[in-house]
């Protein structure tokens, strides 16, 4: 087992729901009128084989509870910042959301009064106890969700972010806090509106403590994460002592090509990660609590030490501790449990 490394951290309140890892809000179903009919449509459900008229009537919000701040394309995705209002009965109520292709799989979550977002980058943010001080590079920034959180939870941290679509930059400024976390944080955070996969060579050699992997194009993981030459470059940039964490996806996320099945293309990630750092220091975690739901995360190196790991964490990701399992072992035989994150 590694050993932890110490981080100041801040206590915050236990998290509602955990199902909703990468949840969906289908672009097509934002009617000009509202009605009795589709007052329950707007779905988020994290199932992509859940009918939509199942997912609305059990898990959707209101239309009437939701703002379109705003929407358009750009060159890379069709973006949607979604407001849910703080009266919606429903986990993401008062968050805002961004939605970045036409599945309508959400990218970012920002709640005004709670750091935390009910989701995968709450995992992201159980990284930085168990990986040496310095630098984190987050491959994926999107609205900044995991920046903020970590921020909040790890206030000494430096943060790189690689971003490909400058307009997801300048709505999360203008939509997700991001201009005032630049402003608090001038000399912590970075962002470089590029491709982080050819930013790669960029990178100094062991400079990264940690790296924070969240690379989804068209509602899918992008096909360089399943090429291990990939992962063998990205290995290079890690400190000694250094981790990578990624979000792996899975069936409960809906892309915009029918033949990038999400639970396939997880598979083929996790495969070219364990052919590069080797099966035995890899672990995953699955958020969904069925097969239909299913969402990994995955993390590489020696299992840390467990509870030394959750007597650093704020007590809402301790949770998050136990639920890692050795890739080895999980592969093609994962009983799909109750996700002990969740509270009703």
């Amino acid at each position: 087992m590694s050993t932890i490394t110490p981080h100041r951290s801040i206590g915050l309140p236990q998290p509602r729901l955990h199902r909703f890892q990468k949840p969906r809000l289908k672009s097509h179903l934002f009617p000009l009128h509202s009605s009795k009919e589709n007052s329950a449509s707007i779905s988020t459900s994290t199932s992509t084989s859940t009918s939509f008229e199942k997912q609305g009537a059990e898990e959707g919000i209101p239309i009437e509870d939701v703002t379109v701040l705003a929407k358009f394309q750009s060159r890379h995705n069709h973006i949607r910042v979604l407001e849910v209002s703080r009266r919606a009965d429903h986990p993401l109520a008062g968050s805002r959301l961004l939605l970045l292709d036409t599945p309508g799989n959400i990218h970012s979550i920002s709640h005004l009064f709670n750091p935390l977002t009910s989701s995968y980058l709450d995992v992201f943010a159980t990284l930085p106890p168990i990986i040496p001080s310095g630098p984190i590079a987050i491959l994926g920034f999107g609205a900044g969700s995991a920046a903020r959180l970590i921020l909040n939870l790890y206030p000494k941290t430096i943060i790189h972010g690689y971003e490909l679509d400058p307009s997801v930059i300048s709505v999360a400024r203008e939509f997700f806090g991001l201009f005032k976390l630049e402003k608090q944080y001038r000399n912590q955070i970075s962002i470089s509106v590029s491709d982080a996969i050819e930013a790669i060579p960029t990178m100094a050699d062991g400079f990264y403590s940690g790296i924070l992997v969240d690379l989804f194009l068209k509602g899918s993981v992008i096909p360089p994460l399943q090429d291990k030459d990939t992962w063998k470059e990205l290995k290079k940039k890690l400190d000694k002592n250094g981790r990578i964490m990624v979000n792996c996806g899975g069936r409960c996320v809906e892309s915009e090509d029918p033949r990038r099945d999400g639970n396939v293309v997880k598979e083929e990630t996790l495969k070219a990660m364990s052919e590069v750092f080797g099966k035995d220091k890899l672990f995953v975690l699955n958020l969904g609590g069925t097969k239909e739901e299913d969402s990994w995360v995955g993390l590489t190196g020696d299992l840390p030490d467990l509870e030394g790991w959750k007597g650093i964490l704020p007590t809402a990701l301790r949770c998050y501790v136990d639920m890692w399992k050795p890739y080895i072992n999980v592969r093609n035989k994962y009983k799909y449990i109750r996700n002990e994150c969740i509270s009703e």
